[in-house]
């Protein structure tokens, strides 16, 4: 009897980041690589396949997503990506931008058959602007608000492919946080993947990790008392659960 194909996970993390002509133009990201080989540890042990990539370039990073189409997958394919970013672009270490539509562009039905009828789950940490949330809880129950010009923030929204799960760090126009022991928000999913929590719907699951980021975190440092507020986009027709494996635990002293 043959075995089940297993999941796989596509971790990517970029800390360091050069231009072409080796210009130093973004930040280091500490503590942003220890925290995604945590991610991939809980995930391999919830029996997942996990590729983790570290200071990949735009191109590099769009050919990982070309790879996996060719692979062969089991019920769950899920992708963590840590790195600068803007609304609707995350950057390569080259310094380039790689745009969320062309990643799920991809993925879509029309080019990677192999994954059109799987869940496809996407966890993004990083920047969507300059914006900081100061944490400001604000009275709407009466009166209208102003209206107001914002950028179209849902288009690539629009552009997931079938069966496709977003969640990001932080709401269109700000910042997400990070110091030398992780971020707001892959911290929280960590606790989420390594608690019972992991036995929820996905949905259910994401809107745990909204509320850990939202009221049991908070910025530290330059940015005291800032705060931070994730949020997710999902076609998905049914409940999935995805991280509901047994945990496999390590062996002693390996």
């Amino acid at each position: 009897m043959s075995q089940p194909r297993q999941n796989r996970a596509l971790v990517i993390v970029n800390t360091d980041f050069c231009s072409s002509d080796g210009d130093v133009v973004f930040g280091t990201r500490r503590g942003a690589k220890r925290e995604a080989e945590k991610l991939s540890k809980v995930l391999s042990r919830l029996n997942y396949e996990v590729k983790l990539m570290h200071n990949k370039t735009a191109k590099e990073i769009e050919d990982l997503y070309q790879q996996e189409c060719c692979c062969e997958h089991g019920e769950y394919f899920v992708s963590i990506i840590s790195s600068h970013g803007e609304e609707g672009h995350i950057f390569g270490s080259d310094s380039e931008p790689v745009k969320l539509t062309r990643i799920f562009q991809i993925l879509s039905s029309e080019k990677c058959l192999v994954l059109s009828k799987i869940p496809k789950i996407f966890f993004i940490q990083a920047c969507r602007g300059g914006e900081l949330d100061q944490g400001v809880v604000v009275e709407c129950d009466s009166g209208e608000p102003e209206p107001e010009c914002e950028p179209d923030c849902f288009s690539h929204y629009l552009s997931i492919p079938p069966q496709t799960a977003v969640m990001f760090a932080c709401s269109p126009g700000y910042g997400a946080f990070l110091n030398i022991s992780g971020s707001m928000f892959l911290q929280a999913l960590l606790r989420v993947l390594e608690g019972e929590e992991r036995h929820l719907d996905l949905n259910r699951l994401m809107t745990r990790i909204n509320w850990e980021v939202a009221f049991c975190c908070q910025a530290r440092g330059t940015y005291e008392g800032c705060k931070e507020m994730p949020c997710f986009v999902t076609n998905l027709l049914e409940e999935v659960f995805p991280f509901s494996a047994p945990i496999v635990e390590e062996a002693d002293g390996v």
